[in-house]
């Protein structure tokens, strides 16, 4: 099967980065573009041979089962090369530096390189080293482009617009980079942004995003269409952000009395990996009803096709006005 479908033409960028910065057009390229294939993911054949030819490499320097998963499928799907870099077997593991790896792969000639990294900015430097089209999959504390895109592609499908839903991010904003990306879309295309976490687990500059922010969990959730759960990046921590993981449910996982004061329709989302009686209860998380966490990962492929798609496109036509 062949899909021969024009880039998007409003959104000229080489590179996917971050969502800071894109303008509402540029958001709605990719969330118009990913709508195309989520239909078409829900079809027999899925196989497309759009990017046939085209080499995608998958870094990951942090684990991940979603993103490099979906990753690989959108690659596949859509008749690309796709290879799984394993970094744990990689010269990386031998004190191979960033930019020599990045030096390396660069020589081999890929088209798409796709990468995951622990420190923020990591993505963006090894993007200024390479020829090819980067998506970040990923950096430190910093962004997380497309998570941000499928939670908005979610969203939008089910309520028919981002602009004016009041939505409510809750849990450790710190140190999340989802929650860094979603607030940069959200607040871009017109949503009530809320930030709902003790204050501990507030970042430095929080004003700055342009959302409210709120350290009482059911103030917060009041009148929301979408509550969006933030699992707790023990990780990143380094010290005492809360006195226990019971304590800390108590005040802000989500449960039906928390949820009550939402609206009586408020979508439930998470983006996973779901700790159950943490950030969320089993009950709510399963609650089909309501809950759109496995809605979120097939939005994940999709959107991960056009991100494929639409920056291979645009490398390549770089290079035919190059050789012209």
């Amino acid at each position: 099967m062949t899909d021969r479908s024009p880039r998007a033409p409003d959104f000229p960028h080489r590179h996917l980065l971050g969502i800071e910065g894109l303008s509402p057009l540029e958001i709605k390229a990719l969330l118009d573009t990913s709508e195309r294939f989520v239909e078409h993911n829900r079809k027999m054949d899925k196989k497309l041979d759009t990017l046939h030819g085209r080499t995608i490499v998958n870094l990951f320097f942090e684990n991940s089962t979603r993103t490099l998963t979906s990753f690989e499928l959108a690659g596949k799907r859509l008749g690309a090369d796709v290879i799984n870099m394993a970094v744990e077997t990689s010269s990386v593991k031998k004190g191979e530096t960033l930019i020599d790896t990045a030096m390396t792969l660069n020589a081999m000639q890929p088209d798409v390189l796709i990468v995951r990294h622990d420190q923020s900015g990591a993505v963006k430097l090894l993007s200024e080293k390479v020829d090819c089209a980067v998506i970040n999959a990923g950096d430190g504390q910093h962004e997380h482009p497309t998570q941000a895109i499928l939670d908005a592609l979610t969203i939008r499908r089910r309520k028919g617009k981002l602009e004016g839903l009041r939505i409510a991010l809750c849990g450790d904003v710190a140190h999340s980079r989802v929650a860094r990306s979603n607030m940069h879309l959200l607040v871009t295309m017109g949503a009530e942004v809320r930030v709902v976490a003790p204050l501990t687990l507030l970042p430095a500059g929080i004003d700055n995003f342009g959302v409210e922010a709120f350290t009482d969990m059911k103030k917060g959730l009041e009148g929301c269409d979408i509550v969006m759960m933030l699992r707790l990046q023990l990780e990143r921590m380094e010290g005492n952000f809360f006195p226990s993981v019971r304590e800390y449910f108590h005040f802000y996982g989500l449960d039906y009395d928390k949820l009550s004061v939402a609206k009586p329709d408020a979508l439930i989302m998470h983006p996973g990996p779901t700790n159950r009686g943490v950030e969320i209860d089993s009950l709510v998380a399963d609650d089909f009803s309501r809950s759109v966490i496995r809605e979120q990962v097939e939005m994940g492929v999709a959107v991960r096709m056009a991100c494929l798609e639409i920056l291979s496109h645009n490398l390549h036509a770089e290079e035919r006005l190059r050789n012209l």
